[in-house]
């Protein structure tokens, strides 16, 4: 059976906006996966490491039958393949996808947390997925909605349709 997934993508390096557009469309490579949603691209503000460019942000949805850390081992491939460099701690960087939902699971291991932890505290994360599952509900029982209305948008500029 099937589980819906959202995946949340940024870049600042290169041609960030061409690039996390065309990482959500290699999601539909992933076996056992199919892409259902793409959001709009927002342009966001660094957070962490503030000397650096601003950011290019979107949320796009997937339903697959591939088990959570499948998912994160396919996320962290195609990073590579985009030119993805881990310097430091919220370094610039040419692509960045992390498994935000993975249907109602919550797991919390080593390498994987699902729901991603802090993803309640980025419109970057909230709006994008908002724009793509607005009736969404957390794990927790809390409503996407809520949460995008309860969310600092400062500085957060949709780019595209």
């Amino acid at each position: 059976m099937s589980v819906h997934a959202y995946i949340g993508l940024g870049a600042n390096l290169g041609e960030a906006a061409a690039t996390v557009r065309a990482a959500m469309a290699s999601l539909a490579e992933l076996p056992d996966t199919r892409l259902l949603a793409c959001s709009p691209c927002y342009r966001s503000a660094p957070v962490g490491y503030l000397d650096q460019p601003d950011f290019v942000n979107a949320v796009a949805g997937i339903a697959t039958t591939l088990p959570p850390h499948a998912v994160l081992d396919a996320l962290l491939a195609f990073e590579q393949r985009f030119g993805r460099e881990r310097s430091f701690r919220n370094a610039p960087r040419t692509l960045d996808m992390d498994l935000l939902l993975y249907g109602d699971t919550v797991l919390h291991d080593a390498r994987l947390t699902v729901p991603h932890p802090r993803m309640v505290e980025r419109s970057f994360v909230l709006l994008p997925l908002h724009d793509i599952a607005p009736d969404l509900r957390l794990p927790d029982g809390r409503a996407l909605a809520t949460l995008v209305a309860a969310c600092d948008q400062t500085g957060l500029q949709r780019i595209d349709e």
